[in-house]
């Protein structure tokens, strides 16, 4: 395990800045112009944004710190550790709008990190290199694209909490997806770098930045901390099940172990769920179906 104490470091301070950049990224997302739904130059409005660039300049640097953890460790081990980043995006929220932290959501955080904890006990460390054949990336990566470009084309349809949870299940699933290819492409790259360039790289990176168009879109429903919330319950539970079911990393064993792993998962999802509750939607999302990214309310520019 002492093994594994500079990964699970590094998942960490890589889930801080992940959340630091996704709350600073959620103000332009809602104010961007488009649709509720936006399409891909929704993402080219917001690279002329200073402050989403900061956001995503934070969000990219807690990627790389994921990556470095998950070319050390595990699926099964770094994956839940970003439902760390809950807490983090909770309490950025409350300092950006000068709110205090609530004693309901210290015990929400407690039972998040309580289940982490067990979750991490239960499941086997596999430390054995993985592999996947470019076939069953591909299918990984087009399970994850068909599924987000079905819930973008039918989300305009839907109100809007619906809307941001769908969209969050839905790059939560790409995103976890990205994760499982890159911790094959980081893992293998230890013993020959040239294991970058193949296909695994390019999928990977296709599917994580639809995966940040799903997920910005899903900020810009004005619901940041269901949307978050539910990003970081689906990335892990993506990531962990590929880990375990097609990198041989494995899963507890016995029924005890099992039945644990279980409660202690319902823990984390329901203390991440009671978090997610603590904020009202945000006052300047758009609200109609031909609304613009900014509300009659909201300041202007």
């Amino acid at each position: 395990m002492a093994l594994m104490l500079l990964p699970v470091l590094i998942a960490v301070a890589g889930a801080f800045t992940l959340a630091l950049g996704s709350a600073l990224q959620e103000r332009d997302a809602i104010r961007a112009p488009g649709h509720q739904v936006a399409r891909g130059g929704f993402l080219l409005h917001l690279l002329r944004q200073p402050r989403w660039m900061v956001g995503s300049a934070a969000a990219v640097l807690g990627s790389l710190l994921h990556l470095a953890a998950l070319s050390s460790a595990p699926l099964t081990i770094i994956q839940p550790i970003g439902v760390t980043g809950l807490l983090f995006a909770i309490v950025l929220s409350a300092v950006f709008n000068g709110r205090r932290v609530g004693p309901s959501q210290i015990i929400a955080g407690t039972a998040v990190m309580a289940g982490l904890v067990g979750v991490l006990s239960l499941f086997p460390h596999a430390a054995e290199t993985p592999t996947m054949t470019t076939g069953v990336a591909l299918v990984l990566t087009g399970t994850a694209l068909g599924a987000g470009v079905l819930v973008h084309v039918t989300a305009h349809w839907m109100n809007s909490s619906a809307r941001a949870i769908l969209l969050a299940l839905a790059g939560g699933a790409a995103m976890g997806t990205t994760s499982g290819l890159a911790r094959v492409i980081t893992a293998n790259a230890h013993t020959d770098w040239t294991s970058v360039i193949g296909w695994l790289t390019p999928l990977a990176l296709v599917t994580g930045v639809f995966g940040a168009l799903l997920m910005q879109n899903a900020y810009r429903t004005g619901h940041f901390s269901a949307a978050y919330a539910t990003l970081l319950i689906t990335d892990p539970v993506v990531g962990v099940a590929i880990g375990a079911l097609l990198l041989g990393e494995g899963a507890p064993r016995t029924l005890p172990a099992q039945l644990g792993a279980l409660a202690f998962t319902v823990l984390a999802v329901a203390g991440t769920i009671a978090l997610a509750q603590v904020r009202h939607r945000n006052p300047e999302a758009p609200r109609g179906p031909g609304s613009t990214g900014t509300s009659p309310n909201a300041p202007t520019r």
